[in-house]
């Protein structure tokens, strides 16, 4: 069984923690930033705008040998160096709000690498809150060469901003990310991945529209009495794919506490495969203590669903990016976590050794079950890291925090070794990063929760019970569960609160499916915050993962 704490041993219980990033990209082609966006950059410290002192050894014009162990040892050395921030450097004078940020467009047919392949690039502008340029670089034969763009590959459509392009003529624009599209869906060419806005990326499998994030490295995320400190991706490194073959690009990580270097092997989705599979490798140097680390970190948004759509006049049934946290550990016993929207910002911890995967998952793939034609809720991708190596003893962290509409990413997970970071050290992590729809698996060994619902607790029709009781009906589906044996052996559910008292509890099939429902009442009485886990298990075996949920008294 997972061990689960709302905060860490080291922490005091139920502290009230800031709350995390909320970054958004723009979509396909066009550069539409959202409001999540907006509240991320607004939210991160003003060493979100820095960059590092320049490398001596590589100006950008000049072509030089390359590798990743080169540009790791360049980290190294850098961390070795006081970290000097610098200004934003915008290329007008005139003030790019979101609204005039949108209007840069990048002409579709100035895209990189159009001659042929697989894979095409193209380059986010900056301005608005991007004014921090990175540098590109592509990668052929072991030599590094500038990848330049120019204000010929942007249509700018406001005559101020035209006229301040038009006055670079042939210099290199200055750019803030990088976007990259290939065939994944179709013959033509669909948009991929994005890396935009300190160490934030995302990608997409066959089929999906975006949906949550990834970052680099998340530092002192949510932790009591420090500021979380935003690392940026500074320079990446682009190797053309062979045909077939992998897209590999590198990158250069750096903030006050870290420098590091990562390598990205992206296998794009395609007629073969749903997902898309990024293999990485981050090889981090601190320049100082760091209270919390977390790896391999992933935001997302959620608003509502069964479990607290009450509180929403929405003609939407569900409103979410992800509605859980998938733990998949190293005794087969895997865990789903499902998210809330608390009043307030709240974490659980998850106590492992070794975790063979976690991430957050977008279960419910129908249109019927979120009914909006736009956002299209139901392809939006789950994303899941697996460790490639053992990660010993730590963390899988969620967090949690309000959010008012959908334009705000209010959930995070990530994992924090136990192990704390001293400056001086250095510490290599390589995973493996799944985005696409990832269903679990309906004959797998475990049966899977299939929804999370809420309400008041008590009988139908009968005497109104209290508002500290609540009332939880957990579904579960698949593996053992479609095994009409079970309803000769018996089906039992194991429920465990951390505060609380249950006052019922019920499990049956629900007829005309192959789900199993647990429902119980839990009279809270006075308590703020609790913890929740529920399991079936039958002929003394458990038989499904194990449901956890916590509980927030609603401010």
């Amino acid at each position: 069984m997972c061990a689960l704490h709302s905060t860490p041993a080291q922490l005091p219980q139920n502290v009230l923690l800031t709350p995390p990033s909320r970054v958004r990209f723009p979509p396909v082609s066009v550069f539409h930033p959202s409001r999540r966006l907006v509240l991320g950059l607004l939210g991160a410290s003003t060493a979100a705008f820095a960059l590092p002192v320049p490398m001596p050894a590589r100006a950008q014009s000049e072509p030089a040998s390359f590798s990743f162990d080169a540009l790791a040892a360049d980290a190294e050395r850098r961390a070795g160096l006081p970290w000097v921030p610098a200004s934003a450097q915008p290329w007008t004078t005139l003030s790019i709000d979101y609204d005039l940020y949108r209007r840069i467009y990048f002409l579709e047919d100035q895209m990189r690498w159009s001659d042929g392949g697989a894979v095409r690039l193209a380059a986010y502008p900056t301005g608005w809150l991007f004014n921090r340029p990175v540098r590109l670089y592509e990668v052929k034969d072991g030599v590094a060469g500038p990848l330049d763009f120019f204000t010929r590959d942007y249509e700018f459509r406001h005559p101020e901003m035209k006229a301040a392009a038009d006055a670079m003529g042939d210099t290199p624009f200055p750019v803030a990310g990088l976007r990259i599209n290939s065939p994944i869906n179709h013959d033509g060419f669909d948009e991929l991945a994005s890396f935009l806005g300190a160490s934030y990326f995302r990608a997409l499998g066959r089929g999906n529209v975006y949906g949550l994030s990834a970052r680099g490295l998340v530092i002192n995320s949510w932790t009591d009495g420090e500021a979380e400190e935003f690392p940026d991706f500074t320079a990446f490194y682009v190797e053309r794919p062979k045909e077939g073959g992998p897209l590999v690009v590198h990158a250069e990580l750096d903030s006050p506490s870290v420098a590091g270097a990562y390598r990205f092997v992206i296998d794009a989705a395609g007629p073969s495969r749903q997902t898309t599979e990024m293999e990485v490798e981050a090889r981090l140097f601190f320049r100082a203590d760091v209270k919390q680390l977390g790896v391999a970190p992933m935001t997302s948004m959620y608003l509502f669903a069964e479990a607290n759509r009450t509180g929403y006049d929405d003609y939407r049934p569900q409103v979410h990016d992800s509605n859980g946290l998938a733990v998949h550990r190293a005794s087969g016993i895997n865990a789903w976590r499902a998210l809330n929207n608390p009043a307030f910002p709240t974490s659980s911890w998850l106590r492992e050794f070794n975790p063979r995967a976690f991430g957050l998952e977008q279960r419910g793939r129908s249109f019927d079950e979120y009914q909006d034609a736009g956002a299209h809720y139901e392809r939006r991708p789950s994303l899941i890291c697996e460790p490639l190596e053992d990660w010993g003893d730590g963390f899988v962290r969620v967090t949690e925090s309000f959010a008012r509409n959908e334009t705000e990413d209010n959930i995070g997970a990530f994992w924090v070794p136990a192990e704390p970071v001293k400056a001086g050290d250095r510490r290599t992590y390589r995973y493996r990063l799944l985005w696409g729809d990832l269903p679990p698996p309906e004959n797998g060994p475990l049966g899977y929760v299939y929804e999370t619902r809420t309400g008041h607790g008590g009988v139908s029709g009968g005497l109104p019970e209290p508002d500290s009781v609540r009332k939880f009906v957990i579904d579960f589906q698949g593996g053992p569960l479609s095994d009409a044996e079970l309803l000769r052996e018996g089906v039992d559910a194991f429920v465990d609160v951390s505060t609380g008292v249950i006052k019922t509890k019920a499990i049956s099939r629900v007829e005309g499916t192959q789900r199993w429902r647990v429902a119980m009442d839990i009279d809270f009485a006075d308590a703020t915050l609790s913890e929740l886990r529920v399991y079936l298990i039958s002929g003394g075996r458990q038989i499904t993962e194990t449901w956890l949920y916590q509980w927030t008294r609603q401010q």
